[in-house]
């Protein structure tokens, strides 16, 4: 087989790598990481994440994660709370990814840590530690861009900074989060909130640029929101400080024509980027990681890669990026909670609505219900 280089040991390229090697191929992934680390995420393992990671072999299940079986909807002093059509995980990053990239590793992929990818060059990457070229390259940088490959931003929603924090609280807010996933909205923003393993909570805040320009105070103001305020009161954070990152483009799909580096398979993030609130990052993903391997090992063009990527998950990308662009509102805010109280299955469309199809993960060689 031809070489298969991966830049980037995140779940995209650590799934692509896992499943290029248990099919016969020796590829080289190239991770910037000398060791596991957190990464801004919501750690939201959805029912479609974990069918991808079973269909490689990696049963989720065993690394702890917390069960989530609801969500709850919550703005100003309201809030509505409904089954969600599927069961879960909350899990770290700092253990999910470690333990794929182990992972894919055994299955006999090569892998290169602490070295970073400072561009592309057609198929080749210029590296901390020389120029790698590759016959075919997969791109999964996550949310960073790489020189000669930046991603099309245009109408996206990258006006958010994002923040995540860990946090020790008390037993009345681990019973209060038990099998739920809380959503907070609040005027310029929203928050995620939910258990993850090791009886920790995860707390990933998303706050729009023009509300962090008024002061550095942002994070700190949106933490006093009153339902936040509550469920974190005598919380304890892990982090010595909150992890950040702005001008994610939520609602980006990559589409053919915007490529400088043609040829090159984007993956994850790098391919497309819902909004957060979904929860379903994870899961498309896993599901670009699926279908690149695929294509590389059949022998199919980017191209065609990319085609069938944006007729899998453009339209719940856009589904939730409306959803998303409503919700920065108060009146659409007002308006879904007040639509959801009324008709809580509202909220489990919604879920499913922004999830990757059935028909999809079918297409793709897993089960769907």
């Amino acid at each position: 087989m031809s070489r298969v280089v991966i830049a980037g040991g995140g779940l995209a390229g650590a799934a692509a790598a896992a499943r290029l090697a248990q099919q016969g191929a020796r590829p080289l992934l190239i991770e910037r990481s000398v060791a596991e680390h957190d990464k801004v995420c919501g750690d939201f393992v959805s029912t479609e994440a974990q069918a991808h990671l079973a269909a490689i072999g990696l049963d989720v299940r065993r690394l702890g994660g917390a069960a989530i079986d609801r969500v709850r909807l919550s703005a100003g002093g309201r809030s509505v709370a409904t089954r969600l059509p599927f069961t879960a995980l909350g899990l770290t990053r700092r253990r999910l990814d470690e333990a794929l990239l182990e992972h894919a590793r055994a299955a006999g992929a090569a892998i290169e840590r602490g070295i970073t990818v400072r561009a592309v060059a057609g198929r080749t990457l210029a590296t901390s530690a020389g120029a790698v070229p590759a016959d075919a390259l997969l791109l999964a940088t996550g949310k960073s861009d790489v020189r000669g490959a930046k991603r099309n931003a245009a109408g996206t929603l990258d006006h958010l900074t994002g923040f995540k924090q860990y946090f020790r609280v008390s037993a009345a807010t681990l019973a209060a989060l038990d099998g739920t996933i809380e959503i907070v909205l609040f005027e310029g923003g929203y928050a995620g909130i939910q258990r993850v393993e090791d009886g920790l909570v995860n707390l990933c805040l998303l706050i729009d640029r023009r509300r962090m320009a008024a002061g550095a105070a942002a994070y700190a103001t949106a933490l006093a929101e009153p339902r936040l305020a509550m469920l974190l009161n005598s919380a304890e954070p892990v982090l010595a400080r909150p992890l950040t990152i702005t001008r994610v483009p939520y609602g980006f799909v990559h589409r053919r024509g915007d490529d400088v580096c043609g040829g090159v398979f984007r993956l994850g993030d790098q391919a497309g980027v819902i909004p957060s609130f979904t929860g379903d990052g994870m899961s498309i993903a896993l599901h670009s990681a699926r279908l690149a391997a695929e294509a590389v090992l059949a022998g199919a063009s980017a191209a065609a890669y990319h085609s069938a990527f944006r007729r899998d998950v453009a339209a719940q990308i856009g589904r939730a990026t409306m959803l998303q662009r409503s919700g920065e509102t108060h009146a659409g805010r007002d308006m879904f909670l007040t639509a959801a109280a009324m008709l809580p299955p509202l909220l489990r469309w919604a879920a499913a609505a922004t999830r990757i199809a059935p028909a999809a993960l079918r297409r793709a060689g897993l089960p769907a219900g």
